[in-house]
């Protein structure tokens, strides 16, 4: 089997104006701890948020992965047309240590992230992408935007910005088509499709019920607010047993039978099954390394 996979079932925001808070966020169990730089920062902390960024990357010991720790690192810095978003670019552009990927909010073309990738490709940074779908230019480009560069990684539903974007309630069944648009485009370029948080940190059902819902739809991982959030989407996110065991069956038949379908505990399987099982499996030895190593 010859996919590469990193879990990013769950992620959560580490302030950039607090540096002391990222160690922290390592250790909250979350796939992704992405350094905040955008709409959680305020206005007249944004320069000392950036400077912070820039501290926790030069230090190798917070930034780089740990061996087994599995923990992505990333930073979303502010809208790419804002003199902020400029000086975020501008200054990881020029860092001795830029972060391992940046987290692209408001998104509105394929070409605003050509621009970065372009620079990037010519700086020779081996910086990765995730873009944040969270407006309606956006939402009608997802499909283009999910193409437009291979440092793409994911593409992020920002569901409260694109309901205010759309006129619509912030709820499941308002922003569905929303929500299926970002995974179709993300499945069509084979990266990842990522939830927006549930918001009520008081309501654990509902996190459940939206997490469930969102993996049934095809997204891969969802974001948190609060520490205590991530078991219950880690959970819901992560393969089961059953569903692993499954996997291994129809990669093994698919081996053996060698042809364009077989028959699985009495049903008919086609080929193209086998990315998804490979997917599963991926995940799942990606995640016993890292309990392994824990």
């Amino acid at each position: 089997m010859s996919v590469s996979v990193q879990p990013r079932r769950s992620f959560i925001f580490s302030p950039g104006t607090d540096p002391s808070m990222f160690t922290k966020a390592l250790a909250s169990g979350a796939d992704i701890v992405c350094v905040e730089l955008e709409d959680g920062v305020a206005p007249h902390d944004k320069d000392a948020a950036r400077a912070n960024m820039l501290k926790i990357f030069a230090d190798e010991t917070s930034a780089v992965e740990r061996p087994g720790d599995g923990v992505e690192r990333i930073v979303r810095v502010n809208e790419l047309g804002s003199t902020f978003g400029q000086e975020d670019l501008g200054a990881i552009y020029e860092a001795p240590s830029p972060p391992p990927a940046l987290m692209l909010p408001k998104v509105n073309s394929a070409d605003e992230v050509r621009r970065v990738s372009d620079r990037l490709d010519a700086l020779g940074l081996p910086v990765r992408l995730q873009v944040i779908i969270e407006t309606n230019h956006g939402l009608e480009a997802a499909y283009d935007i999910a193409h437009a560069s291979e440092r793409i990684d994911s593409l992020l539903f920002g569901g409260v910005d694109l309901a205010a974007d759309l006129r619509c309630t912030y709820a499941w069944e308002p922003l569905l088509y929303a929500r299926s648009r970002v995974v179709h485009a993300a499945a069509a370029a084979g990266i990842d499709a990522i939830d927006v948080p549930w918001l009520d940190l008081n309501d654990a059902d509902g996190l459940r019920r939206e997490a469930e819902a969102s993996a049934q739809l095809g997204f891969t991982g969802k974001g948190a607010i609060h520490p205590k959030q991530i078991q219950v989407i880690n959970e819901i996110f992560s393969p089961s047993e059953t569903e692993i065991a499954h996997a291994r069956n129809i990669i093994a038949a698919f081996a053996e039978a060698n042809t364009g379908l077989v028959v699985v505990d009495g049903k008919l399987i086609e080929r193209p099954v086998l990315r998804t099982m490979e997917r599963v499996l991926a995940i799942a030895d990606r995640m016993a390394a890292r309990g392994a190593a824990a």
